[in-house]
């Protein structure tokens, strides 16, 4: 009777499906389209530098270009290429990490000078069998500044049998004087639509069925890392046992549900409280993190202002159906100072929660600031009503206490005064007491009275025309000259500037314009769009249309025509009372010499 074999160990997700060539690589195009120039035409770096977050393919990409540098082909004959053939003997060897000529030193454990001193004296050596022998150094950022400064003299003039590859995620820890001597890549994070395509296809080959919403969960919770997203699919497809919805994925992550997100936020930005936290408990109850709650709100903020700006947004491919439809009435519905209130609370409540001894009550209490901060006016509109209700007129005299206010109500002062509301010793009023020698009564200072905010200019013309009558000569001619408007709103000018112009005169008009108004301006230079003539150009037009007009009236025609010699110089309003009957209701200058119609 013979044993049965026993079954192969299982392979994490993450090792089985690790790329072996450029084509299996997701996500690194700009790095595979300067790897495969390079190789075509022969310009290989001595030394690479990969870096980037965990999980994108660092170390990955590094036994990659081993593979691509050192592949024979098939046949034997063939030279570096950017498609290893993953069957000639140097490849198989690389893909079992056994080869003898590619050597991977794991720097996070291996920091000192003597590590480094073993790899000085290999590279004198030429390859046992492959085209070159490769150094690949993982968090090489981990190295002593010893064992940098060992290894810069041959990282600089290595021979030409030998390739380094350097990968780490702290690229600001490695000295300046390496990085200039390396080839270097940044490994950009997976979009979250390619990492869910990328899943589905694995899911789709270990015969486990997944939601597409479930997809969509564990490409965002990966944030960019392939290996990361894997791991989690491969602790879904187990949670699940082969059927993975996204509710259980929910459950798994710790997260609340998408739509229940837009409700707490709704709730809490329409300022009801109670609703928001009973909402809050029962996504606490089904397992969800109060700082995930939290963070969930804080992208839907972040969302919401995105569809405030660009309402095309709404159409991409990676937004769920929620997203778009109920986000796009809500950021209608929403104002920018709002959203951007809402993102200033959520991020430091996210903050307090996450460092609190208990986070649930940390997120309620901050669900309470937003909630009650949802609905106060901005500065802008405090500004507005105070325009619009200006405060009541004082108590007779300009005194004291506002009309209306209670009798007898005066400040105690440390010296022990005190009101007396039942009045003095004979009941008569109210009565002063001093609990300490030589003090005296204080009457309350009246607070002075409110100064009222001039009028905002409703147009350029009159912005021009307030630094006129502020004897701001230079600016005013500037306006009036040297400037072209492009748009004009109250609190905002966009205007192009001539080359005349003072180069710092939108910070000045801001600046000015903030302290006469006492509002906010922004100013900012536009030199894409369209732009209006000068005021000045303006004023030529309207005059030539004036003196137009002025020509083409039968009256000045009849004038004209008697007088051939005469010209129009001026053209005048006239009064504003009716012409007697007969008479000529306007006024032209001639020119010197001529009769006067």
């Amino acid at each position: 009777m013979t044993d049965s074999p026993a079954p192969a160990p299982y392979r994490v997700l993450a090792r089985k499906y690790r790329p072996t060539d450029f084509a299996t690589l997701i996500g690194q195009e700009a790095m595979v389209r300067t790897l495969t120039n390079a190789i075509q035409s022969g310009r290989l770096a001595h030394a690479f530098v990969l870096t980037g977050v965990r999980g994108v393919g660092k170390t990955t990409t590094a036994r990659i270009i081993a593979r691509a540098l050192n592949c024979v082909g098939p046949d034997g004959q063939g030279g570096p290429t950017i498609d290893p053939c993953g069957v000639c003997e140097h490849c198989r060897a690389i893909a079992e990490d056994r080869h003898v000529d590619i050597l991977e030193m794991d720097a996070a454990s291996r920091t000192g000078v003597n590590d480094i001193r073993e790899i000085i004296e290999g590279v004198r050596y030429r390859p046992t069998s492959a085209r070159f022998k490769v150094y690949i150094i993982d968090e090489v950022h981990m190295l002593s500044t010893a064992a940098f400064n060992a290894l810069l003299k041959t990282l600089e003039e290595p021979p030409e049998h030998v390739k380094f590859i350097f990968a780490t995620t702290e690229i600001r820890k490695i000295p300046v004087t390496v990085l200039s001597r390396c080839q270097r890549f940044d490994l950009r994070r997976v979009e979250m639509d390619v990492l869910a395509k990328h899943f589905a296809g694995i899911a789709e080959k270990e015969a486990a069925q997944i939601e597409d919403g479930a997809l969509k969960l564990i490409a965002r919770a990966a944030d960019g890392s392939v290996r990361d997203g894997l791991s989690l699919l491969d602790q879904a497809i187990s949670h699940g046992a082969g059927l993975v919805t996204e509710a259980q994925v929910r459950d798994m992550l710790g997260l609340a549900d998408r739509a229940r997100v837009f409700d707490l936020f709704e709730q809490v930005m329409k300022g009801q409280v109670a609703e928001a936290l009973d909402m809050m408990g029962e996504q606490y109850a089904l397992g969800a993190d109060p700082a995930v709650v939290l963070q969930d709100m804080l992208e839907l903020a972040h969302w919401l202002t995105r569809l405030k700006i660009t309402p095309d947004a709404a159409e991409s491919g990676t937004a769920s159906e929620t997203e778009r439809v109920k986000g796009k009435a809500m950021a209608e519905g929403l104002s920018m100072a709002q959203l951007t209130r809402a993102w200033q609370m959520l991020l430091k409540g996210l903050q307090e929660t996450r460092s609190a001894p208990n986070p649930l009550q940390a997120a309620e209490m901050a669900i309470v600031r937003l909630a009650y901060a949802a609905d106060l006016p901005t500065p802008a509109e405090l500004i507005e009503q105070l325009r619009a209700n200006p405060p009541a007129p004082r108590g007779p005299g300009g005194g004291g206490m506002p009309a209306g206010a209670p009798g007898g109500m005066v400040p105690a002062m440390a010296g022990g005064f005190a009101s007396d509301p039942g009045g003095g010793p004979d009941g008569g009023g109210p009565s002063m007491h001093a609990g300490a020698a030589g003090a005296t009564a204080l009457k309350l200072a009246p607070a002075p009275d409110p100064v009222p905010l001039p009028p905002m200019p409703a147009s350029f013309a009159e912005v021009a025309k307030l630094f006129s009558d502020k004897r701001e000569g230079i600016l005013a001619v500037a306006l009036r000259n040297q400037v072209s408007l492009v748009r004009f709103e109250a609190g905002r000018i966009e205007f192009r500037p001539h080359a005349s112009a003072p180069h710092d005169l939108a910070q000045k008009l801001g600046r000015l314009l903030g302290e006469w108004t006492g509002r906010r301006w922004t100013v900012t230079v536009n030199t894409t769009d369209p732009a209006e003539p000068t005021l000045a150009e303006q004023d030529i037009i309207a005059e030539n249309k004036r003196r137009q007009d002025a020509a083409n009236h039968p009256l000045v025609q009849a004038v004209m025509a008697a007088f051939p010699d005469a010209s129009i110089e001026v053209v005048r309003d006239v009064a504003p009372e009716e012409p007697e009957e007969g008479e000529l209701a306007f006024d032209a200058d001639m020119t010197p010499g001529e009769e006067e119609a």
